[in-house]
């Protein structure tokens, strides 16, 4: 059986103020081709479809247009919901849909069954478990198994307790989608903020899975083993994530056990870049004369002195630059000056930890920092 893993499209993201519509419509289309090439069996949607949980008109219709353009050709959908989308909203019409092979999970539901689809080697089941803190997991399991909802303290438990509730028949060959983070994973900026690890989920909970499509982290890897995997976004969407290659998983599931995996490129409408040099050497034709001056660029410049209306300069050669900063003398002696992608990579506990120290010239002590540590993780749980 042939599957393509996909995961955090994030329809309706703006970067920089940046629309990326055509980029993101451009880039479906790219993955639509894909299709009618490969022809898989089934496509894996891991969450994140929307970048917001009340997602723009335009990114609903893409998603749409997406949904629609797979279904004419015929190949079942699997799709779970992320930590950007509203499980509700994104399964709206789900049952109707059904009809037509896409399959969304709904907000979770205690031992839901798995979606079964049959090639020549017999069945696979596709366990649809969208994303969960804890206390989904406690609500859920509250009526029925109070002892179990009490136990749950951590996304690990969480986990290895929705996990149990499936049943799973390991003789079978079995796949997992979820979109959470798991322990050793790599992050990018545009991932948000996590809470000292608190969100981390151990791999072992994965153990009775052949493969575990895995969305949330934005950068392509595996984890622990070749099949948890994490497929990466099919476009960059931070700056951090300039040097990711994006691409698209594809599952080759044989036998129990006999599991293979190729990545298929995703050449994007504009690339994300990081580029940097002086104001003279960047504005000389030869140097800019063979790279694509209408990708999305982030420039550092190194002059010491800033350049008068630079961005505006600037853009007559490089139409898309979305970030302009400098690195020179001054900029490297301002250390108290923190970068906003700097202070998108840090979490709350080291966020406080910066300004406490910055208002009373001395860092917290240990009972401080455990206080204010206690403190979050009760209000990241609370947030449902």
């Amino acid at each position: 059986m042939k599957l393509f893993h996909l995961s955090d499209l994030h329809l309706g993201k703006r970067l920089n103020e940046y629309s990326l519509k055509d980029d993101q419509q451009y880039i479906l289309q790219i993955i639509l081709q894909m299709i009618d090439d490969e022809a898989p069996d089934a496509i894996m949607i891991c969450g994140d479809v929307y970048d917001k949980t009340m997602p723009p008109v335009e990114a609903v219709t893409t998603f749409d247009d997406f949904l629609w353009d797979i279904a004419t050709r015929k190949v079942p959908v699997l799709i779970i919901s992320g930590n950007h989308d509203s499980p509700e909203r994104l399964a709206f019409g789900s049952r109707i849909m059904k009809q037509s092979h896409i399959h969304i999970s709904r907000s979770y539901e205690v031992g839901a069954p798995p979606v079964t689809l049959e090639d020549e080697h017999g069945t696979v089941n596709f366990y649809l478990l969208p994303f969960v803190k804890p206390i989904h997991v406690r609500h859920a399991l509250q009526k029925d198994f109070p002892e179990e909802a009490e136990a749950i303290k951590s996304y690990t438990d969480a986990l290895e307790a929705a996990i149990a509730h499936m049943e799973v028949d390991k003789s079978q060959r079995n796949v997992l989608l979820a979109h959470q983070f798991v322990s050793g994973a790599e992050r990018s900026d545009s991932e948000g903020l996590n809470v000292g690890g608190l969100d981390n989920v151990d791999v072992r909970v994965f153990d009775p899975f052949d493969y575990v499509a895995l969305g949330h982290l934005h950068g392509p890897q595996s984890i622990g083993r070749p099949t948890v995997r994490y497929c990466g976004t099919p476009l960059k969407y931070s700056f951090s994530e300039a040097k990711h290659k994006k691409s698209v998983t594809v599952v080759e599931m044989g036998e129990k056990g006999d599991v293979e995996l190729r990545f298929l490129p995703l050449k994007p409408l504009h690339d994300l870049r990081k580029v940097r040099g002086s104001y003279d050497e960047l504005m000389l034709h030869e140097n800019y004369a063979h790279t694509n001056t209408e990708d999305y660029l982030h420039i550092t410049l190194t002059d010491e002195e800033d350049v008068l209306n630079a961005v505006d300069r600037l853009r007559t050669v490089y139409h898309n630059l979305m970030l302009l900063s400098y690195d020179n003398k001054r900029t490297q002696a301002n250390e108290q000056l923190i970068s906003s992608e700097h202070v998108e990579s840090m979490t709350p506990l080291e966020l406080f930890s910066e300004f406490y120290e910055q208002r009373n010239n001395q860092p917290m002590d240990e009972q401080q920092r455990t206080i204010v540590q206690k403190t979050i993780e009760k209000i990241w749980e609370e947030d449902s």
